[in-house]
């Protein structure tokens, strides 16, 4: 995708970010239910990615766009009042995508559930930028609320990216088969919670 146009930005500020997503014409907004496809492809994509060693082969090299399309069509179409879904978007197509349920755990506040960048603009602040929207989603609701996610035990390359944005390791659980089907999970993968206890610590610093 595009190398020449591509930057690495680590810990970046605000306004370093949002002048990369001007010259690089990349928006955010909130996803509609006509996003289903795009963000299912996206989500499909990364699991074959990451998600290869923890859930079946047969799994992901079958049908898992058309698996997920319906999730995501079920999802989008929904008016859960506590669900909200950021999708970042380059030249129409979803390169990004944040999900997210809010008061989902009495201990742990709102729950991460999906965050996922395309594998060509991985790096690139994108990530990050979604992770502090989701933030201050969260704060806007309550901002007595935690924040947290899953994430594979073997998935190390997003606890770093994780713990590097003040993420917090403190407990691991059995992942949870897709769908409910165990045939779909290889072996007996384990997913780490991370949380943020304080969700404005993945908030884009400005500078001062």
């Amino acid at each position: 995708m595009r190398g020449s146009r591509f930057m690495v930005l680590g810990m970046a500020d605000a306004a370093d970010i949002a002048d990369y997503d001007r010259r690089l014409d990349l928006q955010f907004r909130e996803a509609g239910q006509d996003d289903a496809r795009g963000i299912a492809e996206l989500h499909a994509d990364s699991w074959r990615r990451h998600y290869r060693g923890a859930y079946s082969d047969s799994f992901l090299d079958g049908d898992v766009v058309g698996y997920l399309v319906t999730m995501w069509t079920d999802r989008l179409g929904s008016s859960d009042s506590q669900a909200r879904t950021i999708v970042a978007e380059l030249d129409g197509e979803v390169v990004g995508l944040a999900h997210t349920r809010l008061g989902e755990d009495a201990t742990w506040g709102a729950l991460l559930d999906n965050l996922h960048v395309a594998y060509g603009l991985k790096r690139l602040g994108v990530g990050t930028r979604l992770l502090a929207m989701t933030g201050q989603a969260v704060l806007d609701s309550s901002p007595a609320s935690g924040l947290y996610l899953w994430v594979l035990e073997q998935n190390t390359a997003a606890q770093a990216f994780y713990t590097a944005r003040g993420g917090s390791y403190v407990e691991s659980h059995a992942v949870l088969p897709p769908g409910g089907d165990p045939t779909r999970l290889n072996g007996h993968p384990v997913s780490l919670r991370y949380v943020w206890r304080d969700p404005s610590r993945v908030l884009l610093s400005t500078p001062g």
